[in-house]
């Protein structure tokens, strides 16, 4: 099974004292949102550059040519440590670690809260976009990190592996769906991405993920697969799991592809 490397998620101001000759932030939003606001040195990741974008699962991995072009263009320099951000309470940034997982690097942290902890902080934010010197980079894909969908479909009558279903109840039981069919994989526990987030912090990590993973039976399987729709949502669940330190890997198909064939099996509740 694949075992991960340790990673943290760090409140704004341990991020503000990180050094910055060796470290490299990461602020996953919209161009307009980074060029209204961001932490100094903060480099951008627009979403779209994370995901295929190709129907029907849009949500897959892009090309390797289009990894390299993105990390070439924010500068990545494999020796340094990255923290990632976003403004919505870490399933863009979790997306994009999840990605760091793929190109095996490992060396990386969340600022959880994102841009709206920062300024809530008082640490400064920035403005306008800067150029950044493209870096040489040879990137490496690792599988490890990915459950593709024969990958799921063995992991329904495995009794060491969990489905972890990130959508929210109403897709989960069928009753709206943004693919063809609904419903959820065989066996798979459901719990809606929202309910990771603080409840009266929402871009803030709940504070009791451990007790919400051990509800699960997470703290107990020996191999976890994450979805959504596209593998946004389950950005945030990905990098739950590994903050928590479980053997998780994400399923980027997730149900836009799953719900979108009509040979794979599917429960309603």
């Amino acid at each position: 099974m694949y075992h991960q490397h340790p990673v943290e998620s760090l409140d704004p101001e341990e991020v503000a004292d990180l050094p910055e000759e060796r470290t490299l932030l990461v602020q996953v939003t919209s161009r307009a949102l980074f060029e209204q606001a961001h932490p100094p040195g903060a480099v951008l990741v627009e979403p779209e550059h994370l995901i295929a974008n190709v129907p029907p699962a849009p949500g897959k991995l892009p090309d390797p040519e289009q990894l390299s072009d993105l990390f070439s263009a924010i500068g990545y320099d494999a020796d340094k440590r990255i923290v990632a951000l976003d403004a919505e309470g870490g399933g863009w940034a979790g997306r994009f670690l999840w990605t760091l997982d793929v190109i095996g690097h490992h060396d990386w942290a969340y600022l959880d809260g994102g841009l709206h902890g920062w300024h809530q902080a008082g640490l400064p934010l920035y403005q306008g976009i800067d150029d950044i010197e493209p870096t040489p980079v040879a990137l490496t894909i690792s599988s490890d990190p990915t459950a593709e969908r024969e990958a799921v479909l063995a992991g329904i009558d495995n009794p060491d592996c969990l489905i972890w279903d990130v959508r929210s109840a109403e897709e989960f039981a069928g009753l709206r769906s943004g693919s063809i069919r609904s419903g959820h994989i065989p066996g798979a526990v459901n719990l809606d991405w929202e309910l990771l987030k603080h409840p009266e912090q929402p871009f803030r990590l709940c504070q009791s993920l451990e007790e919400i993973a051990q509800s699960l039976g997470l703290m107990q399987a020996a191999d976890i697969i994450t979805h959504c729709q596209t593998h946004h949502r389950s950005g945030l669940s990905y990098l739950v799991g590994r903050l928590l330190g479980l053997p998780i890997r994400a399923y980027p198909g997730s149900w836009a592809e799953w719900g979108n064939r009509d040979d794979t099996p599917i429960e309603i509740s």
